[in-house]
């Protein structure tokens, strides 16, 4: 049996590493070919997305961010109880990095990045110092370390001293059933779905919109996406968190989707945004390239000029990099991603 450790997850806190992880298991609810079992946290007991699972009360409640390192704190001190209920698993997956409990099986982390190690300036010492301590030791005892791109993992490679035979990059992939052409027509708004991180880039964004808007005064800015912004510019429209159907709806009406992120681990939005027939105007930075090939015009994200030069190039011309969007995000399929994690299983289990 394969177990698959999600107690560390603390549900709309975690970003695309939560999105990412529920689609991989709903993947392998649909197309998975192994007996698997979910461990789930207390505050997320709906997690499993099909697959049989069990809520492990053992592990404390925590439905923030503080709280879910007091909750991990305390696993790492007691894991006894917690290392009990994973005994019958023939190999264990952790999607969410932070291998808690750390059991005896053989064991898979993800490794969705190493932005504090690439962009330390962006985190404070606390986050720099926790990361480096949980990070860092569950990538150095897992057997294997799956990544999101050929990016991460030449960073870890370097950077973790991991060897690379270790590693294993998967793509996520993008559900076609949901993102998909709308047949609605196109609005005057740039769509941004991200949370107000720091790497995501919103202040140079909003210097390139007012370049932008200089010669499109009835453009307008879409921000997506939960958590405390600073006061925003004329011409920007915060809806916040939205369910995946109202943010569908927005990828198909929007008349471009601009990404200004710094770093990316994989970055889905311009993916989901290519299936929905958006064309992308994209950060050049991190594993975006490698995602988004020749589907995206690329800027440099700490150019306002750039950013907003490419995003004039793709409204003047949006049907060419509609077309390469198509013909981009079709690659990209959670069945596919679902696959080659199941190849992991089975070497991690034996069965290969």
């Amino acid at each position: 049996m394969i177990g698959i450790a999600l107690l560390t997850l603390v549900p709309g806190e975690l970003g695309g590493s939560e999105s990412a992880t529920r689609a991989l298991l709903q993947a392998l609810a649909r197309s998975g070919t192994l007996p698997y079992h979910v461990y789930l946290p207390p505050v997320a007991p709906d997690a499993s997305e099909g697959l049989p699972s069990e809520v492990v009360a053992e592990y404390r409640r925590a439905s923030t961010i503080p709280g879910r390192l007091a909750a991990m704190s305390l696993a790492a001190a007691r894991p006894a109880p917690l290392q009990a209920k994973l005994r019958s698993a023939d190999a264990v997956h952790y999607p969410l990095t932070i291998r808690i409990p750390p059991v005896e099986a053989p064991s898979a982390i993800t490794l969705h990045d190493v932005q504090h190690l690439d962009l330390p300036q962006l985190f404070s010492r606390g986050e720099r110092s926790f990361r480096a301590l949980a990070y860092h030791r569950s990538a150095r005892t897992a057997r294997i370390v799956i990544v999101p791109s050929a990016f991460v993992g030449d960073r870890a490679v370097e950077l973790l001293q991991l060897d690379r035979s270790r590693v294993r990059v998967i793509h996520h992939g993008v559900d076609h059933e949901r993102f998909s052409p709308g047949g609605e027509p196109r609005e005057p708004f740039l769509l941004y779905p991200a949370r107000p991180w720091p790497h995501k880039n919103h202040a140079r964004l909003y210097e390139a919109f007012a370049l932008l808007r200089r010669e499109r005064p009835d453009l307008r800015l879409v921000l997506t996406g939960g958590g405390r912004r600073e006061a925003t510019p004329d011409g920007v429209d915060e809806l916040g968190n939205l369910p995946v159907d109202e943010l569908v709806s927005l990828y198909r009406r929007a008349a471009a989707l601009v990404f200004p992120s710094l770093y990316e681990g994989f970055g889905m939005p311009p993916l989901e945004a290519m299936a929905c027939g958006c064309p992308v105007a994209c950060s050049a930075a991190a594993s975006l390239p490698e995602v988004c090939g020749d589907a995206a015009r690329y800027f440099a994200p700490d150019d306002p000029a750039e950013i907003a030069a490419a995003v004039s190039d793709v409204l003047a011309d949006p049907d060419r990099w509609i077309a390469r969007g198509f013909e981009r995000a079709a690659g990209f399929t959670w069945e596919r991603s679902a696959a080659a994690h199941e190849d992991v299983y089975r070497e991690l289990a034996g069965l290969a």
